[in-house]
């Protein structure tokens, strides 16, 4: 197996990851702003305006990391199935690092515990990864498809 287009396959990466994020900012500011939910600074944890984003959160990345795949794809001759394997183990892999470092090890306004990103989050967190991991497959299978 031989990486194709390997400067793509991080380009989609990174749009993906960035998109998903910013997409649950916004969610966030929304329901602030809009619907009138409690900040970070109003309690304990991110707030009620997160809690209440967190079951959207698969689905935020389920919509745009096959989208993704599918661009990342389309920069190749023949995509093949093991394409789709070697994006899904860097994508999710790679989503794993930057999750741990970014959200976890970092310390920020935004950043979690060990404990509350990846116990209390549950089951969204691994349903995120879950989703990650699938997503060149679902882009490949479309692909096949048409």
């Amino acid at each position: 197996m031989q990486l194709q287009h390997p400067a793509q396959l991080i380009l989609w990466y990174f749009v993906a990851y960035f998109v998903v994020t910013v997409i649950g900012i916004l969610h966030t500011i929304y329901n602030i702003y809009v619907k009138h939910l409690g900040s970070m600074k109003d309690g304990p944890g991110m707030g009620e305006a997160y809690e209440h984003t967190k079951p959207w959160h698969a689905l935020y990345n389920l919509c745009i990391f096959p989208l993704c795949a599918w661009l990342y794809f389309s920069h190749l001759a023949n995509p093949t199935w093991q394409d789709a394997l070697i994006t899904s183990l860097i994508w999710g892999t790679t989503t794993l690092i930057i999750d741990l470092i970014g959200w976890v090890l970092i310390k920020h306004p935004w950043s979690l515990s060990f404990k509350a990103f990846y116990i209390d989050y549950q089951p969204w967190i691994s349903l995120i990864y879950f989703v990650i991991y699938l997503s060149p497959f679902i882009a490949y299978g479309f692909i096949s498809f048409i």
